[in-house]
Formats: C-alpha cells, structure tokens, sequence
C-alpha cells in the first residue's frame, strides 16, 4: 500500500494545497487517512478511485 503526501497528491490533483486542505475540512476529496494528528496521508488507490467518480 502506498501512502502518497497532501504535496504529492495535490500536485497529481493539479489544485494548490490550500484546496486540498479545504476539500479535508468539508469532507469533499479523496479519501484521508491520518497517521497522527497533523499528518495526512492518502493511499494512491483512494486517489485513483476519487477521480474516478468524479469523472463519471
């Protein structure tokens, strides 16, 4: 399983981390996965998945 940053994945987004950022507050996004409390992680299957509905 890879785990992929909030950098990482808002650069594949193509969005500024701020909108990352905000998409988390409002539960809109990928799904997130924290390892502690100031660390986001996304799995790149959860990424994939996300833009996939989106798309649709």
């Amino acid at each position: 399983m890879e785990y992929l940053t909030s950098e990482e994945v808002s650069m594949w987004l193509r969005v500024s981390p701020s909108t990352l950022c905000r998409w988390r507050q409002i539960g809109h996004g990928p799904r997130v996965t924290w390892l502690s409390r100031t660390c986001p992680r996304y799995r790149r299957s959860d990424v994939a998945a996300w833009l996939e509905r989106a798309a649709a």
